[in-house]
């Protein structure tokens, strides 16, 4: 869609609402005549002058069933029931009545003044027509919802991506590309924070501060406890403070190592391993607060219990690889940093191309190379098997600012199998294919770094 549209250069709603017609199976055949005659490149033609009315603003190209209709009603003389019922015969195939509509078209036609073989012709166009025409009304419907989708994205960028990624909340894999995106659109993501985050995601600083509903197996209920917690008294000091005054039973050892490995703790001075070693005197420590708070309302002195109480045991602290990993299970994607970043000075050397400027090859007019090479992490593997039964895999590769797919049949799968897994790090080589548009690498050579 993006490649067409890029050629198509839509100066008016009328472009947008029949490219989102034109772009299903079938009629896409029809785009590329469709642009050619939007400039010129192409002479329009019709079959008669009373057509063009009817198709101008498609320039000739039929793409709507209220075209068609059209056409019935004012080269026919048909009524506007009888141009539905038209249309619904040729769309279901009834031979019977396909025959009695054929017939009752042409001689409307014809008593139109228009010449029997002209009449003929135009019925040809209607049987094709009717298999993909597209009802306009809701290509017009999608495609003002496109412009405005536009409109906003392109001024008012961060509130709009912000938007987008609290629709795809609970999809981990929605909000990993739609973080992706808004990177490769210069919008930072800011990581989960305890004393930071909303429930969703917010605008913060031209950035987007990560929601703490949209981390995994956190719910609606510990959140709202948090959030409300924090705006009753203000910011948690330190560990201590959070547990001592979130008194919400879904504070739990699920709940807690999530806050502790996507590192929404951090800001309270928990470092992760040690948070996650410690969990048990952790809700120990909760436990007892609970039960101090509890017996203090008994007591005339009240509670005594304090942060001094809390005796947490060292632990190594955890390597970046570890806490990418925790991230990436409980964000959907990495956000403090990228694996890649350790291999910078490796993938430079190998003088690979960056992903981003081959899909600006693919995308532009610049002459396409037979080959490429390119590096990435390999983020989703999807595993098949091809029509002779032998393997083959789709992998989703990233480097740090772009990401494409990469396909791995069995001669270069079986030559290095163990390098296809997710989270290696690889050079691949290959041909470029521009299959409808999306430029994909076939690759025949792989090598782990």
């Amino acid at each position: 869609m993006r490649h067409y549209l890029k050629e198509l250069k839509p100066t008016e709603l009328e472009d947008i609402i029949a490219m989102i017609s034109l772009y299903r199976p079938g009629p896409m055949e029809l785009i590329p005549q469709y642009i050619r005659r939007k400039f010129g490149k192409e002479k329009i033609t019709y079959l008669h002058p009373l057509l063009e009315p009817i198709l101008k603003n498609t320039y000739g190209v039929g793409v709507y069933q209220e075209q068609m209709m059209r056409i019935a009603r004012d080269l026919a003389g048909f009524t506007l029931a009888e141009a539905d019922t038209l249309r619904k015969a040729i769309g279901k195939k009834i031979k019977t009545l396909l025959d009695e509509q054929k017939e009752k078209l042409i001689n409307g036609m014809v008593k139109n003044n228009i010449p029997l073989k002209t009449a003929n012709e135009i019925w040809n166009l209607f049987p094709p027509f009717a298999r993909y025409g597209f009802n306009r009304s809701h290509g017009a419907c999608y495609a003002m919802i496109g412009y405005q989708t536009a409109y906003l994205k392109a001024h008012y960028p961060i509130e709009f991506m912000a938007s987008l990624l609290n629709a795809g909340a609970g999809d981990t894999d929605r909000i990993a590309f739609l973080v992706s995106d808004a990177k490769r659109n210069g919008i930072d993501i800011l990581p989960p924070d305890i004393n930071r985050s909303s429930t969703s995601f917010m605008p913060e600083d031209n950035k987007i501060r990560f929601g703490l509903l949209a981390v995994k197996n956190l719910g609606a209920n510990i959140v709202a406890a948090i959030i409300e917690e924090r705006g009753r008294a203000g910011p948690f000091q330190d560990i201590t403070e959070l547990l001592n005054r979130v008194k919400h039973r879904d504070l739990n050892k699920k709940s807690l190592e999530s806050l502790i490995k996507c590192g929404a703790l951090d800001s309270l001075g928990i470092e992760r391993r040690a948070g996650l070693e410690n969990i048990d005197e952790l809700l120990k420590f909760k436990s007892a607060t609970q039960k101090n708070i509890d017996d203090s309302q008994h007591n005339l002195f009240g509670s005594s219990f304090s942060k001094n109480n809390l005796k947490l045991k060292a632990a190594t602290m955890a390597t970046t690889k570890e806490k990418l990993v925790w991230e990436k299970e409980l964000l959907g994607l990495y956000i403090s940093a990228h694996p890649l970043k350790e291999y910078v000075q490796k993938i430079e050397n190998s003088k690979v191309m960056p992903i981003k400027n081959l899909l600006a090859i693919s995308g532009g007019n610049q002459p396409v190379p037979a080959r490429a090479n390119i590096a990435g992490l390999i983020s989703k593997i999807k595993k098949t098997v091809t029509k002779l039964g032998q393997p083959m895999i789709f992998a989703q590769v990233e480097d740090l600012n772009d990401k494409m797919e990469v396909i791995v049949f069995n001669d270069a799968l079986s030559a290095n199998p163990t390098a296809w897994q997710e989270n290696n790090v690889l050079i691949m080589s290959g041909r470029l294919s521009l299959r409808n548009g999306e430029p994909k690498l076939i690759c025949d050579k792989a090598v782990e770094l």
